[in-house]
């Protein structure tokens, strides 16, 4: 199988695999929510991507579905896809200890061109509605353009570059607002602008290699998620200097927005149908992107991760990864017997199981509170389970 550097890459070698339907004619209101939310339950389910979708041109596809199986997510992150859950579980643990390791030889190469500048749209020429991004329920408050996005900041005092999964929800032509929940490393940067009173520069990346989602949804350990996503791939993420911002958007990508978040305009977002079932809030405010650029390749490509109730669009992915931190972090703290931790697929964070061999007065107890402690965690855990060696969580 040849090597993935971007989405198309990645199709590729999904349809090699036998995994991947394509849909045509669906329409973008709710229709291609739907049919990616009764996917995602399936045991077997295929990579989704829709075309000739209604009211829009041949070739401008979403893609959904992408990674509800475990064999696209070791085929995304270089591992034999026919490995089971619990193969892909112990890979992912080595992998991550040697990741961490070695992300800081792995910073972004800087390159002068690359597939997303096939097209540039500027001023009066940009309009979001060109994209057929989905609104994914009826009761949705727009048109979520980035659900399986990489928004892109940099920190005003340290430079850093951080990519985080917000959802993008168009407002009009020419902007959209990105809500980024309070801890989350996107939020604490752009405050930073806005309690300066500046302007925060801002990159949505919306259709990439699903690598690069998937390192953006996550709590990287360390350092820049670029980084990370290179120590994964064992080499350099190539990126665009981007001119309106400066910041480093993907060379490869699919679909690229950029402009500028003002602390003066805050917009009306949501709702947004949650992962749990439900829409948990009404409207809120959230940053605007005023954007002032667009990139895009040849019939651009949206990645879609929208939420479902019961196994969601990264679920699988998020059970994996959380599992993942949290067991390479209670057996790097010494604790003892520690056999499997899994974060139930479906539930994530809110249902964890740990298999311990107990060794000690209150070693049950000492698991569950390290784990419920654990940033992974802490922000929406609810139950932790400890169960001995001989039950398989």
């Amino acid at each position: 199988m040849g090597k993935i550097d971007d989405l198309r890459d990645w199709l590729s070698a999904v349809e090699g695999l036998g995994e991947l339907t394509v849909i045509e004619g669906a329409h973008w209101d709710a229709e291609i929510g739907c049919a990616a939310s009764l996917n995602a339950q399936k045991e077997d389910s295929s990579a989704l991507i829709f075309d000739n979708i209604k009211e829009y041109p041949s070739g401008y596809r979403v893609l959904t579905s992408a990674l509800t199986k475990p064999s696209r997510i070791a085929l995304s992150l270089g591992l034999p896809p026919e490995y089971s859950v619990r193969q892909l579980s112990e890979a992912m643990r080595q992998g991550l200890q040697k990741w961490n390791d070695t992300w800081p030889d792995y910073p972004p190469e800087v390159v002068e061109s690359g597939a997303v500048l096939e097209n540039i749209r500027s001023g009066n020429d940009i309009n979001l509605l060109e994209f057929p991004a989905p609104k994914w329920r009826r009761k949705d408050g727009g048109r979520y353009i980035g659900t399986g996005d990489a928004v892109i900041t940099r920190d005003p005092e340290t430079q850093e570059i951080n990519l985080g999964t917000y959802r993008t929800m168009i407002k009009d032509a020419r902007s959209a607002t990105f809500h980024i929940s309070p801890n989350k490393h996107g939020r604490y940067q752009y405050e930073k602008y806005f309690a300066r009173k500046e302007a925060c520069p801002v990159a949505i990346s919306l259709g990439q290699d699903p690598l690069l989602f998937m390192v953006s949804c996550i709590n990287v350990p360390h350092g820049s998620e670029y980084h990370f996503a290179g120590a994964i791939r064992n080499r350099p993420v190539r990126v665009i200097q981007e001119e309106v911002t400066g910041l480093p958007i993907p060379a490869d990508a699919e679909l690229v927005m950029v402009g500028w978040a003002r602390p003066d305009n805050m917009q009306s977002e949501g709702p947004f149908g949650e992962w749990q079932g439900y829409y948990a809030m009404h409207e809120r405010v959230a940053p605007t992107l005023e954007v002032e650029r667009i990139y895009h390749r040849n019939n651009p490509i949206i990645l879609g991760m929208p939420n479902s109730i019961g196994r969601g669009d990264a679920s699988y992915w998020s059970a994996l990864m959380g599992s993942t931190i949290v067991h390479n972090d209670a057996v790097r703290v010494g604790l003892p017997g520690i056999k499997q931790i899994w974060f139930h697929v479906g539930m994530e964070q809110m249902f964890i199981v740990a298999s311990i061999k107990q060794m000690y007065a209150g070693h049950d107890k000492d698991v569950a509170l390290f784990i419920s402690s654990k940033r992974t965690a802490t922000s929406l855990a609810r139950y932790v389970i400890v169960v001995d060696d001989d039950i398989d969580p």
